[in-house]
């Protein structure tokens, strides 16, 4: 995989085009025109040294590896971050990311998140407290 990463995941930049998928629906162009796409973390199980476990065991007791997945409308991985401990929090994986691993968001661009990260000029989650409903939104188009 780590042969493979340069050729298929790729950062957008300034001049990447909005997806078809956006840019073609008149219900979302509106609202998610400077959108890239998505960013979640994910837990996968890890297998560690003994003194390293409790790093690595995430909140529902298992031994994972937190990894920062980012993703574009038409479902290709724009970015990927692995090795984090199962115990860090999203918002630590992604601040890392962004600081010291060379993922970038151009000027003007922004992702949509979870509950797990927080607001930016990059990064944008949804209202605290709002419960959101897939059907209403269905009925709203």
């Amino acid at each position: 995989m780590l042969a493979l990463y340069k050729e298929v995941v790729n950062l957008p930049t300034t001049e990447t085009q909005l997806s078809s998928r956006i840019a073609n629906n008149p219900k979302y162009a509106t609202y998610f025109s400077d959108c890239l796409g998505a960013l979640d973390g994910t837990h996968i199980n890890a297998w560690v040294a003994p003194q390293d476990q409790p790093r690595y065991r995430n909140r529902k007791g298992q031994l994972t590896q937190n990894v920062l997945a980012v993703c574009n409308f038409d479902m290709q991985f724009t970015y990927i971050l692995a090795g984090w401990e199962g115990s860090a929090h999203d918002t630590a994986v992604w601040r890392n990311a962004h600081y010291y691993k060379g993922f970038k968001t151009p000027s003007g661009k922004y992702w949509l998140g979870d509950a797990g990260y927080v607001n930016t000029d990059t990064v944008l989650v949804p209202y605290r407290g709002t419960r959101y409903h897939l059907k209403e939104q269905r009925i709203s188009s």
